[in-house]
């Protein structure tokens, strides 16, 4: 006799909730679908974008490199896409765009004029400050004449330096040729010009640095009769021939003191725009990002009017007179 064998089979769990062919909203005893939980919730809001660069300090309503500007080729190196950076000592290349930085540690760019400057700035997203602009931040928050006193401090700043031109060119005094002043031996001649930011104490309480000394800094002002009337009312300097029409450059450079005036109020107006020479140099400004502005209240809206109501009042003297008639 053949005995049948018999096959057992594992019995088979009942699906768990949310498991089955309904899946999650089998778990739910409102049939609700978990995903709607995760929806309901709000979403979070970015967070709202910096207001500078974080090479640019914040002044008001805009933003101020830190530190004095130096140039890189647009575009970079063709064969590696690496930034170059151009050599500080070397005049600008014809035909060759620039786009200006702003760092730490590093020379800035001698030789430039104010055409150069402005283009640099425009190729990052930026522009030359103006001369307000560039006073108040080299001022900081308080009234100062210097970005760190009142006083000029020996020393604090890239300034003072014997004239370098006399060093290396001889006395020649207005016999100099322009090229002599272009010549790169200026900016590389050893303790003249500083790197960015060398000179820690030379900054204002906003972290802007070298803005008195080391090269001046072209803005974006431009000479007339008024800004010179301006000018004499605002500081005692040394006068100056100048041009309607010449640029405006700031703050001295490693040779000067106060001869145009005092720390942040050192001004220069003798040089046409495309002037340029060793001690010319820039730095850049920006409008900063802000949150939009709260919408002001409609006059009127949202307040209780005052004024009397004076309708019962005289609903109650129409009454009186009707019963007294």
């Amino acid at each position: 006799m053949i005995q049948a064998s018999v096959l057992t089979l594992p019995s088979t769990p009942a699906p768990a909730p949310g498991d089955g062919p309904l899946g999650a909203l089998e778990g739910r005893p409102d049939g609700a679908d978990p995903a709607a939980d995760t929806q309901a919730q709000p979403a979070e809001e970015p967070s709202p974008p910096a207001p500078c660069p974080p090479e640019m300090a914040l002044i008001g309503k805009y933003c101020v490199d830190r530190w004095e500007g130096h140039l890189v080729v647009e575009g970079g190196d063709p064969a590696t896409g690496q930034e170059l950076v151009h050599p500080y000592s070397q005049r600008p290349e014809a035909g060759v765009r620039y786009a200006a930085r702003s760092a730490p540690d590093v020379y800035p760019q001698a030789f430039i004029s104010r055409v150069e400057s402005k283009a640099a700035c425009v190729a990052s997203g930026k522009r030359l400050c103006s001369r307000q602009e560039w006073m108040q931040a080299c001022r900081g928050r308080g009234t100062y004449r210097y970005p760190y006193a009142q006083r000029g401090e020996r020393g604090k700043c890239s300034t003072g330096k014997p004239h370098l031109l006399s060093a290396l060119f001889g006395a020649k005094g207005r016999g100099w040729t322009y090229d002599d002043f272009n010549s790169p031996k200026l900016a590389l001649e050893p303790g003249y010009l500083a790197k960015t930011a060398e000179y820690e104490g030379c900054a204002s309480e906003l972290g802007v640095h070298d803005m008195v000394g080391n090269l001046h800094e072209w803005v974006s002002d431009s000479v007339d009769q008024h800004f010179v009337d301006r000018l004499a009312e605002e500081i005692e300097r040394r006068s100056q021939p100048w041009h309607e029409g010449n640029g405006v450059f700031m703050g001295g450079f490693f040779s000067t003191t106060n001869e145009l005036g005092p720390g942040c109020y050192y001004t220069t107006i003798a040089h046409e725009p495309a002037y340029h020479d060793y001690s010319t140099g820039f730095r850049c400004c920006a409008d900063a990002t802000l949150p939009p502005e709260p919408e002001k209240p409609t006059a009127g809206k949202g307040k209780t009017s005052k004024r009397p109501q004076t309708a019962p009042v005289e609903d109650a003297v129409a009454a009186a007179a009707r019963r007294g008639s």
